[in-house]
């Protein structure tokens, strides 16, 4: 029996609300030797509160040492074995943008990018784009014309859009095209069994004739591709929990891992005024809140340590009209850590402060990295963050006689 199933047994109904405040990329590293994080140089008095009258610990949101991307760091926080579950990121776009992915469908997640005379990625974002000009590219690309499945195209944000391919037979075993840093080659996809080799040849068809129509543009002069993969099938929290569950974000991606476990997710938000305003209006309706703030973690990828702890310090802003609502229980945490310093995500353990009536307070002074380390929760894998919620909303009945 997994946790997910003795969750089943033992989750009981009541009145309770649940706000999971997940401060994407959260954690980070000191500059220089001896200084701050961005969290321990962020002025955050709401979060220290929370901290100092609450009960802190860090997350591990995979296994010690691996670094997560962001559909398994969020699976994690929703009680869902990253290991177990592995989900591509192009079937997380494209439920972001609400395409309605078919099982003949593979997805998969496109960045505009800035190549060189030589072909050499010199920009992974193409300078994050406009959503404009990405708008006016992934119409350009739509002329592209691949023989034995169809092509869906939709532009999902800046430089993002989503790539699907449908037809009979296809896999969704398909190795990335972004090699993860600057300074290299776009990679070739290559299937990973003999299912996918026709979806391989028809991504590399795709790139060929997407690098023609892109070669006079500029910045976004070349694309990669990421997550190609088909829709998984995976349980909603509402079948293991017994929850009513809300995700209010932001970026679409985000949206599409909530769609992914069956939350019901609200029409486009865009900025945190927005977010908070729908989690008054959406109170009264739904046990469970995903609230998602996307800049901490674009902010590290920059490599921006000052952008990063005003980001932090916006977070913190959005404690106190939370608290106003009295959720019985808060979480404020993160899906990975992103320190700026690495300029990508890491395998650091994520900060979290749970807060509630029923939990016991712990030696924790100030919500950062070092004061988490000795928070009552000690270091735990993220997939444990549910039952914890649920324990501290009376959710949880006993166990065995």
């Amino acid at each position: 029996m997994d946790i997910q199933q003795l969750i089943q047994e033992l989750r009981q109904e009541n009145q309770t609300k649940i706000v999971m405040l997940v401060a994407d990329g959260l954690g980070g590293l000191p500059r220089d030797p001896g200084g701050p994080t961005e969290l321990e140089a962020a002025a955050t008095p709401n979060l220290d509160a929370l901290a100092k009258e609450n009960v802190c610990g860090l997350m591990i949101p995979v296994l010690p040492g691996i670094t997560p991307g962001s559909g398994p760091g969020h699976l994690g926080l929703f009680g869902y074995d990253p290991l177990k579950y592995q989900i591509g990121r192009g079937v997380l776009e494209a439920l972001g943008v609400d395409f309605a992915l078919t099982a003949n469908d593979v997805a998969a997640r496109g960045n505009f990018c800035t190549v060189n005379d030589e072909g050499i990625i010199t920009d992974r974002r193409a300078g994050r784009i406009p959503s404009s000009v990405g708008v006016r590219l992934v119409e350009k690309l739509k002329s592209i014309h691949l023989e034995g499945a169809e092509l869906f195209l939709q532009h999902v944000k800046d430089y993002r859009f989503v790539a699907i391919l449908r037809g009979e037979g296809l896999g969704g075993n398909v190795t990335d095209t972004d090699p993860g840093t600057n300074g290299k080659h776009p990679l070739v996809p290559v299937a990973e069994n003999p299912d996918s080799e026709s979806t391989a040849g028809l991504w590399r068809e795709f790139i060929r004739q997407a690098a023609e129509l892109l070669k006079d543009e500029h910045p976004a002069n070349m694309l990669t591709l990421r997550g190609i993969a088909k829709r998984p099938d995976i349980p909603t929290m509402e079948e293991v929990y017994g929850l009513r569950c809300l995700a209010i974000a932001v970026y679409p991606m985000y949206r599409g891992l909530a769609r992914l476990v069956g939350m019901t997710v609200l029409g486009e938000v865009h900025d945190t005024e927005e977010q908070l305003q729908a989690l008054r209006d959406n109170w009264s309706a739904f046990d469970f809140f995903f609230i998602h703030y996307k800049f901490t973690d674009s902010s590290g990828e920059d490599g921006n340590f000052a952008e990063k702890v005003r980001h932090t310090e916006i977070v913190d802003s959005m404690i106190p009209p939370i608290l106003a609502l009295q959720p019985d229980v808060l979480i404020v945490t993160g899906d990975h850590c992103t320190p700026s310093k690495l300029k990508g995500h890491s395998w650091h353990p994520i900060p979290v402060v749970l807060a509630s009536r029923s939990c016991r307070p712990d030696r924790a002074e100030k919500f950062s990295e070092a004061e988490c380390l000795q928070g009552g929760l000690g270091q735990f894998e993220s997939r444990f963050l549910m039952p914890l919620a649920l324990a501290h909303a009376g959710r949880l009945k006993k166990f065995g006689a």
